[in-house]
């Protein structure tokens, strides 16, 4: 007869799998919308126990929101490594793309945006949205307008990938030439 023993998580583990379960939900359904009871159910944990971890709903989507940054940082990063200062731009932003293909994530980061009527959200996702902007500058070497460029494309990106174009690509024409921008990025900067 063997004996399993059954390890109990550490607060951290728990945590952790709270934000991926909550990730999901406020994506889905925004910070207003997504029920606590449905998270901790997700993942396996009481209402009650995720309170514990997590003082309000609040505290829960500002800790998804700083993972959700904390993504696009690293990727940046990553990104830009090795590379002239002239390149990683560019690197940037083809990294970025890459992002979008993360649905749920996409989504949460403009649940952010849409969170921010919040005052706490707002605050927490505006340093978080200037903490990138002078990452990009200070790793690019860019000027103040080829960044704001560079975040105003990726801001459409945003809104063309969540409205999956892709869908409506063969039936309407400028859906079909908005799925692939970069014709279209590459004329407008040298405009």
């Amino acid at each position: 007869m063997t004996t399993q023993t059954k390890t109990r998580k550490s607060a951290e583990e728990r945590r952790e799998e709270i934000i991926t379960a909550a990730f999901e939900h406020f994506a889905q359904s925004g910070y207003n919308g997504a029920s606590t009871d449905a998270i901790a159910r997700d993942a396996g944990i009481s209402q009650p126990y995720l309170f514990r971890l997590f003082r309000t709903k609040r505290e829960l989507f500002l800790a998804c929101q700083q993972r959700s940054g904390a993504r696009i940082r690293e990727t940046f990063e990553r990104a830009s490594e090795g590379l002239p200062r002239e390149e990683r731009l560019e690197a940037m932003g083809h990294a970025y793309v890459g992002l979008l293909a993360d649905r749920t994530a996409l989504l949460f980061q403009m649940q952010s945006y849409a969170a921010c009527s919040d005052p706490e959200i707002q605050a927490q996702v505006r340093d978080g949205y200037g903490q990138l902007v002078q990452l990009v500058q200070e790793l690019s070497g860019a000027e103040p307008h080829e960044v704001w460029q560079f975040f105003s494309f990726g801001m459409l990106l945003n809104v063309i990938a969540s409205l999956n174009l892709e869908a409506i690509a063969d039936e309407v024409e400028w859906a079909k030439v908005w799925c692939d921008p970069s014709a279209l990025m590459d004329a407008a900067r040298t405009a």
